[in-house]
């Protein structure tokens, strides 16, 4: 008994000692901070690999959609992939295609991932996530943000009957990039019958409906046509334009397409 007593109180003062040690440590060692450099000058890329049939994908998709509402003022863009390898689980997306799918697996070499996942989220081309982890999302979207850009990329579409014209003007862009064109519905509802999701009534935002790849001209500017997708407006819809390593994944500029405007020259007759 008299051992025990002696034992405890041998413990109780040893984890005083620590906690005292530990305490003055962190009083001597003060917190390291973030130093930010070029604040603003950067851009982030947030995609979103996504499917209505992944009963784990509608809390990523909820965070999409804040992520998209705190966009404004921001270089913040993102987009939102439906996968289709979901479909074989008795509900086919809406949106789904095979050319997202493929997209993602292309990513999975480049950042030489053992597999692939929904939902998962790719920021800038270099660092992944699962999709609902938000407190890690939002610390990578602040480092690209305060990380400056050098390369830049400018967008201007007009729109004719069945098809528009993007004008693009790149700048500082390594050899080997190419020209990511993706049109965006910018919100969408589905009622899903089947499936993970069963009975349930999904939000979608920045929903990719289009994916064109062109090879950047060397002089870096140039024009690139866009068949329109099924259901476009001007209103709820839009143009964002990548520029992305091919070599290494990493997308190295963005941009929103804006209306393109004509410049009269009055001096002709």
């Amino acid at each position: 008994m008299k051992t025990t007593k002696i034992l405890w109180l041998a413990n109780f003062f040893l984890a005083i000692t620590l906690s005292i040690t530990a305490f003055a440590a962190m009083y001597k060692t003060p917190v390291k901070k973030i130093t930010v450099n070029n604040p603003g000058k950067g851009f982030a890329v947030v995609e979103l690999f996504t499917s209505e049939g992944c009963s784990s994908c509608p809390p990523a998709d909820e965070l999409l959609a804040r992520l998209e509402k705190e966009s404004a003022g921001k270089e913040l863009f993102v987009l939102a992939y439906h996968v289709d390898y979901f479909d074989r689980l008795d509900w086919k997306d809406t949106f789904g295609s095979p050319e997202y799918s493929k997209r993602q697996v292309q990513y999975g070499q480049w950042l030489r991932l053992p597999q692939i996942y929904t939902p998962q989220v790719i920021v800038n081309g270099s660092t992944e996530f699962i999709g609902s982890e938000e407190a890690s999302i939002r610390k990578a979207i602040s480092a690209q943000l305060n990380t400056r850009s050098n390369p830049e990329i400018k967008l201007q579409s007009h729109l004719s009957e069945n098809s528009f014209k993007v004008h693009y003007q790149a700048s500082g862009a390594v050899q080997g990039s190419n020209l990511l064109i993706a049109i965006i519905q910018k919100a969408a509802r589905t009622q899903v019958a089947r499936g993970e999701n069963e009975g349930r009534t999904l939000s979608h935002v920045q929903i990719v409906r289009k994916l064109q790849y062109e090879k950047l001209t060397e002089a870096g500017n140039g024009a690139v046509t866009v068949t329109l997708p099924k259901g476009y407006n001007e209103k709820d819809w839009e143009v964002i334009g990548l520029i992305q390593n091919q070599s290494n994944g990493k997308v190295i500029a963005a941009a929103k397409a804006t209306k393109f405007e004509t410049i009269v020259d009055h001096n002709q007759h």
